[in-house]
């Protein structure tokens, strides 16, 4: 037994270093798509590592796993979140709303990564963690999604009339959408840019890696 929790700790450790050393490595990339002017970026399949532990070990070490890998995403986004807490009148927010955006942004929307395994005894490995990836990574985008609706609206009219490529659908969004429809639009828009291309990244990488026999060993075996 003691060998078995010092080996799942040990994989853990490893896999969220995985991930931490993707998404470092693609934030050094200063163009987007991979770093965005208000936060995001794609970083592919810089997600997966962390989803795998949970369909390796379960969904309550999967959580854990990813709660801890949710704290790291805040040191790596240092320059995002230190800029929540400046002052209002040179840009931040309130005490309050700045720590809503962390817990949803950053605590909520990396911690459900931990559900990878949900599907795992339904399905064929393939299948089940293909939808334990679709299922984490579009619950990430719905969280940023919120967070970018309630905290970043006041940019959707300034990102829909700058020229490039929305400018071809800026005008018709803003003639359409106004308040909180607006705001919507543009945080379905703005996330979608770099989530849309990683749900996708993560999942064809998904495919290839559980016919690793070490992660399909790990999943039958159904540690939790």
């Amino acid at each position: 037994m003691k060998k078995t929790q010092t080996r799942r700790l040990t994989e853990s450790a490893m896999m969220i270093a995985l991930s931490t050393v993707i998404s470092f490595v693609c934030s050094l990339i200063p163009v987007v798509p991979f770093n965005f002017p208000f936060g995001g970026g794609i970083t592919i399949a810089g997600m997966l590592p962390v989803i795998l532990i949970g369909y390796m070990y379960g969904t309550r070490w999967g959580l854990l796993t990813a709660f801890s890998y949710s704290l790291i995403q805040m040191l790596l986004g240092h320059s995002t979140v230190s800029s929540l807490f400046l002052p209002v009148e040179e840009g931040g927010m309130t005490l309050a709303a700045a720590l809503v955006v962390l817990l949803v942004d950053y605590v909520l929307a990396y911690t459900v990564l931990g559900l990878g395994g949900l599907f795992k005894s339904r399905m064929t490995p393939g299948r089940s963690l293909l939808c334990g990836v679709l299922l984490t990574t579009v619950i990430r985008y719905a969280c940023h999604i919120l967070s970018g609706t309630i905290f970043y609206g006041a940019w959707a009219q300034w990102f829909f009339e700058q020229p490039g490529i929305y400018e071809a659908i800026g005008e018709k969004v803003l003639s359409t959408f106004g308040g909180v429809g607006l705001s919507l639009v543009y945080s379905v828009v703005y996330n979608g840019c770099y989530m849309i291309p990683e749900i996708i990244l993560t999942g064809v990488c998904a495919l290839l890696v559980v016919r690793i026999p070490a992660i399909s060993k790990r999943a039958e075996a159904n540690i939790v």
